[in-house]
């Protein structure tokens, strides 16, 4: 890598009083005060003039939460740059700089911030408040199904309790990585100053943020009874609830599209010189995989909520069968969605994973460019097996032949990625930090819900699991004991970049065994409850299913008790934790030969390329040019461990 002259830090940059303009006036506050402003101007509004129609209920609610999501951008300055350029003002190179929280300190994680590190850590907190919500929710449900007649919950808040809890998981692993990581790292990785467009990055983010709460709001509206999945005819006879529902669902969709797209067009055209597409490191070729599956996928669920939502407050009749109207549409459009979404949430952390892999063995990745094409051969697979979710709907029995062969095919690129894992581990100098005890439990876990996933791809056998607790248990062993815990192994080691702290590793396998115990206790309970062919979501059961259910609780007990422990090593590092050097993992990607803290336009010099991130073995990259005015931390000055590689 060449370098050049160091030019001075943004971060010492002094900005005038003015600098930043109205942005200067507004925070998660201001934003929290204009989306409950607009959303009771909408409520009190559409209250008086359409309470009263046909569907008035239903519209108000509707028109309330949009004024939620509105109100919330305005507030938080998500237009201001947009509304100044139509004005013919456009933002100075100051406010340029304070829109990307120059000189705020910790207040800019608070605000509408368009530096790319501070999207993915804003990012990062989101992810750990909706898995906290919805590991709540999960631990509501099994305590409710520790006895067969338990009176914790009634049928109707068990109901509502199950379809939250399934769309907050799926939220929150949707952009476990691209969100936090694709956000922070991605950049980095490809020698990028920021992303393509920041401000829709910093947009994708309160999008997000916006989206939560009408997702609670369900709650005191009446709850969603329909499921998840929230099939037609149930999503259009719900309560209220199901327009908050619908309108999170669009949010989300939105704030999932723009990410997508500043991902894939940072990574196409703004690597560093050198930095052709066979030199990408594996988790950018995840991240623009992923990106580009979820621009296919999330269209369609948000044409099926459009589609919904009008059913529901302007009575067209999409799903409504009494006047022409068909709830098997529904399921060609969710799972349209649905199984494509299963490899947005699986292919980033799993290519995230593979670098924790080839650093900690100290090896290239095995067969990098079948690895890329595996997650490619992904991607033409999923979009056409959407179908083999309704086997048991009786539609189109002349095609389950067809749709059940393409099924299991998908298993083929999905092992040749887990072959690629075992050979970029085979023979290699293996270091083993606690990033890799997860890499360990995902290959565990994962090949145990793959292998139950062949049989659900098979019309006799899915016949006899299908709507049963060994297809819950089949998912979860996939998104929480694969993709989440690949997640995990991803998160550990970037920790030090993200944090300047090191992860405290004691606590940290203490909440690994913890977790990698609860996995097994919990989803082998519920694979004997599919055995014993107990049906999913029910909150009351026949008591030959009781010892399964309380083993099933019992490890989820766990499971969810590992999970607080690595929150609390994570707080306590992030606090306390003893600070990182650049390059405490002696990794060879272009991240690590950045300082830590990362500075603002995040490279001292322009980087430029000259090999792959994977040549372990050769001599160490040289350490970036001092900072102006500031003592230089050195390239791999991480201090020794015990057990590591030479």
């Amino acid at each position: 890598m060449t370098t050049a002259a160091a030019p001075a830090l943004l971060e010492d940059t002094q900005l005038s009083s003015r600098a930043g303009g109205l942005y200067r006036h507004q925070n998660i506050v201001t934003g929290l005060i204009g989306g409950i402003g607009l959303g009771a101007i909408g409520w009190a509004l559409s209250h008086q003039f359409l309470q009263g129609s046909n569907w008035g209920t239903d519209m108000v609610v509707t028109v309330t939460m949009a004024g939620w999501v509105i109100g919330l951008l305005l507030g938080i300055g998500a237009f201001n740059a947009p509304v100044l350029w139509m004005l013919g003002h456009d933002q100075t190179h100051e406010d340029e700089l304070y829109l990307a929280g120059v000189g705020q300190g910790p207040r800019r994680y608070w605000k509408f911030c368009t530096d790319h590190k501070v999207v993915g850590v804003q990012y990062l907190i989101a992810v750990f408040t909706i898995f906290g919500v919805g590991g709540t929710l999960a631990m509501m449900i099994r305590t409710q199904l520790v006895s067969a007649h338990s009176s914790f919950l009634g049928a109707n808040a068990y109901n509502a309790i199950v379809s939250v809890h399934g769309m907050a998981m799926i939220v929150a692993t949707i952009i476990m990585v691209t969100g936090p990581f694709g956000n922070f790292i991605v950049p980095i990785m490809v020698g990028a100053k920021d992303m393509a467009f920041p401000r829709l990055n910093a947009l994708s983010f309160w999008l997000l943020f916006a989206a939560v709460p009408p997702l609670l709001a369900t709650f005191v509206l009446g709850g969603v009874d329909a499921g998840w999945t929230t099939y037609a005819p149930l999503s259009v006879q719900a309560p209220p609830a199901m327009d908050a529902f619908a309108i999170t669902i669009l949010t989300f969709a939105v704030s999932v599209t723009l990410s997508g797209i500043n991902i894939i067009v940072t990574v196409l055209t703004m690597r560093a010189e050198g930095m052709t597409l066979n030199r990408l490191p594996i988790f950018t070729w995840g991240a623009v995989i992923g990106s580009a599956l979820g621009l296919y996928a999330m269209p369609a669920f948000m044409v099926g909520m459009v589609m919904m939502i009008t059913d529901r407050v302007s009575g067209t009749s999409f799903f409504v069968a009494a006047v022409g109207g068909s709830g098997w549409l529904w399921e060609n459009i969710f799972w349209i969605m649905g199984h494509p979404e299963v490899y947005v949430i699986l292919i980033p952390p799993v290519a995230a994973m593979l670098e924790v892999v080839s650093t900690f063995a100290r090896k290239p990745i095995f067969a990098y460019k079948v690895t890329v094409g595996a997650f490619i051969a992904i991607i033409a697979l999923s979009i056409m097996v959407w179908a083999h979710h309704m086997f048991t709907t009786g539609w189109a029995p002349d095609l389950n032949g067809p749709f059940m062969l393409t099924t299991e095919l998908i298993s083929i690129p999905t092992g040749i990625i887990f072959l690629c894992v075992i050979g970029t581990l085979w023979r290699g100098s293996i270091w083993t930090r606690l990033p890799m005890y997860w890499a360990y439990l995902f290959l565990w876990n994962f090949i145990i819900g793959g292998v139950t996933g062949i049989y659900l791809s098979d019309v006799p056998a899915d016949n006899y699991f299908h709507g049963d607790m060994f297809v819950t248990a089949h998912f979860h062993y996939t998104l929480l004991g694969g993709a989440m815990i690949a997640a995990v192994a991803a998160f550990c080691y970037w920790f030090p970049k993200v944090s300047g702290r090191m992860l405290n590793e004691r606590i940290g396998k203490v909440a690994f065994w913890m977790v990698a115990i609860g996995i097994q206790i919990t989803y082998f309970g519920m694979f004997w409850e599919g055995f014993e062919g107990m049906p999913r979501r029910v909150a009351y059961y026949d008591p030959i299913f009781l010892h399964a259910n309380q083993m099933a609780t019992v490890g989820a007990y766990l499971l969810m008790a590992g999970f607080v422990v690595l929150l609390y090593a994570i707080i306590h590092s992030w606090v306390h934790g003893r600070p990182a050097p650049a390059n405490p993992w002696h990794a060879k990607s272009l991240e690590w030969m950045v300082p830590t803290p990362v500075p603002l336009e995040n490279f001292l010099v322009e980087p430029v390329v000259t090999a792959d991130p994977y040549g372990y073995g050769e001599p160490e990259p040289a350490a970036p040019a001092a900072e102006p005015e500031r003592e230089p931390v050195p390239v791999g000055s991480a201090e020794t461990t015990a057990g590591e590689p030479v």
